[in-house]
């Protein structure tokens, strides 16, 4: 795509592939920013929680902290990299300012609910953490050394699977009628992911069709290796954070959900047996991601333009 002695204009007239359209204008519709939600609304909630709750809520939004912060800085950059079209690096370009604005977002919560030694703990907590700094750390070493292929799929990985086992936790939370604006920021976030990972797969998908048959079946059980590794790694973080609330087996439920939905993102079969209908149903009805309006006289909300942004579904990006 690149020329020393040439440079080529980005025509938005001239699609190579209309879905980069499509998830341009899907990106910039659901555009949002953090400083909408008013979290302090939140703060009686805040004081009604225990301390191990308060920990759990913390800790859970440093490790988003850290795995957003993977995204913007190196995931994005790597994959484009091995863009396919113009269109595709813009696309790229949106997600990667998004993934920034989520990794604000927790910093606005813990400026909210935490005092500042409270937020320096927090952030010696990722710093120390062996199991989430293993998960950032193997996403990492994927994106500076594998393959354009094998980069997707730890972003979709990433994108679609290790991000839950911290959005669990506020939408339980939501569920039970407890810190709302903090969950909104969490349900715009999921929002996003949801097309990210959907929008990377797709891209996977082309660059996977055009394999032989043998480079196929290499690759597919890389990704299954993979992904039984940070599933094994995931399980120990899990049972660390959730242990004390005895939550921790509803969150592994919940995960493997979504580690299916990764698969199936990429095109491949799901690889556990794990259905919606096994996830805690305070926790599915969380994932409905429509918004809340805040601001009724602009018309812009954590929701912006509620009325013409329509909830993400499970078929809203289904590009076969």
């Amino acid at each position: 795509m690149t020329n020393p002695n040439y440079t080529k204009a980005i025509n938005w007239n001239n699609i190579e592939d209309i879905i980069d359209k499509s998830t341009w204008e899907k990106l910039t519709e659901q555009f949002w920013l953090d400083t909408r939600i008013p979290l302090s609304n939140d703060l009686d909630d805040w004081r009604s929680l225990s301390d191990v709750e308060r920990d759990l809520v913390s800790h859970v939004f440093g490790g988003l902290t850290l795995l957003d912060t993977v995204q913007s800085d190196t995931g994005m950059d790597s994959l484009r990299a091995d863009a396919r079209t113009q269109h595709e690096e813009a696309v790229l370009n949106n997600i990667q300012f998004m993934e920034s604005v989520h990794a604000k977002s927790y910093s606005s919560i813990f400026s909210t609910l935490n005092t500042k030694t409270e937020i320096d703990e927090i952030f010696a907590w990722i710093d120390a953490n062996k199991n989430l700094q293993y998960k950032a750390q193997t996403v990492n070493k994927i994106y500076q050394n594998g393959t354009p292929l094998e980069k997707k799929i730890a972003s979709v990985f990433l994108e679609t699977f290790l991000f839950y086992s911290g959005f669990f936790t506020p939408l339980y939370y939501l569920g039970n009628n407890k810190l709302a604006n903090v969950a909104e920021i969490i349900k715009l976030i999921i929002r996003d992911e949801s097309v990210h990972g959907t929008y990377i797969g797709y891209k996977f998908q082309l660059g996977f069709d055009e394999l032989g048959d043998e480079e196929q079946e290499a690759l597919k059980s890389w990704a299954y290796d993979l992904l039984y590794d940070l599933y094994a790694n995931e399980e120990i973080y899990t049972d660390d954070l959730y242990g004390q609330l005895g939550w921790a087996e509803d969150v592994k439920t919940f995960l493997r959900y979504n580690a299916n939905k990764a698969l199936m993102n990429l095109g491949f079969d799901p690889l556990f047996p794990d259905t919606a209908s096994d996830v805690n149903p305070i926790v599915m009805n969380g994932l409905s991601t429509g918004t809340t309006n805040h601001d009724f006289f602009s018309q812009v909300g954590n929701g912006y333009l509620l009325g013409q942004v329509e909830a993400m579904s499970d078929d809203d990006y289904n590009f076969d």
